[in-house]
């Protein structure tokens, strides 16, 4: 309703607020031990609507009406490749490495979408800027049915004492988002967005490296 609007940073700061809700409802439902099977799958329809149906309007009614006929299919392709992930993820579920994510993940593909509108908020979308969101667009889509793995952060205890160097990073962090908290964000989830890709180009080369230093010795 809020992109329907043109009012895209109301509608950006409602995507970001879904991804906390959702990071919570999860804790929350194991917490109180009321996990259920018709939970996790309702969960999924909540995350298509949230992450894949709501990204991808605000993305049309942004840029992608701009850019022709063809750009539909971009927005169309987000939704699509959206609900392929998370049917993906709950199969999965339990069977693969809790660490990872396999394929970009819902929630972070909303929020590079969420942090661009932002980005633009009252910039003139030109035709070519348009086309280059369209091309984005498709990328994140096929990033969701990718087989890249992505940290999950799963593992990592925040609950444990940190040493002070990693507060000053924090309080670094809290600054810089108080003071441009769209090229935080834009850049946050770009870093994210690249390092499945990333990871795999590095995996390769440090296989490559091995294999290399045993056939010298």
């Amino acid at each position: 309703m809020l992109s329907a609007q043109a009012r895209f940073v109301e509608g950006a700061i409602a995507v970001f607020v879904g991804m906390v809700l959702d990071i919570l409802d999860g804790n929350v439902a194991r917490l109180t031990r009321t996990t259920t099977q018709f939970g996790v799958e309702f969960d999924s329809l909540a995350d298509v609507v949230s992450f894949c149906v709501a990204p991808a309007f605000m993305l049309y009614s942004l840029a992608l009406s701009q850019a022709g006929r063809v750009a539909w299919l971009g927005a169309f392709l987000f939704v699509i490749c959206g609900a392929l992930r998370l049917a993906r993820f709950n199969v999965y579920q339990g069977v693969t490495d809790r660490r990872y994510f396999v394929g970009l993940p819902t929630p972070a593909a909303a929020g590079i979408v969420a942090s661009t509108a932002l980005l633009l908020e009252g910039v003139v979308v030109s035709r070519w800027l348009a086309a280059a969101i369209a091309v984005g667009t498709v990328i994140v889509a096929l990033l969701m049915v990718s087989t890249f793995r992505y940290y999950s952060f799963k593992e990592v205890d925040f609950a444990r004492r940190r040493p002070a160097q990693v507060l000053v990073l924090v309080v670094l962090g809290v600054l810089i988002v108080a003071t441009h908290p769209q090229w935080f964000l834009f850049v946050l989830f770009s870093l994210y967005l690249l390092s499945g890709p990333a990871r795999l180009v590095w995996m390769r080369l440090r296989s490559e490296q091995v294999q290399v230093a045993e056939k010298s010795a």
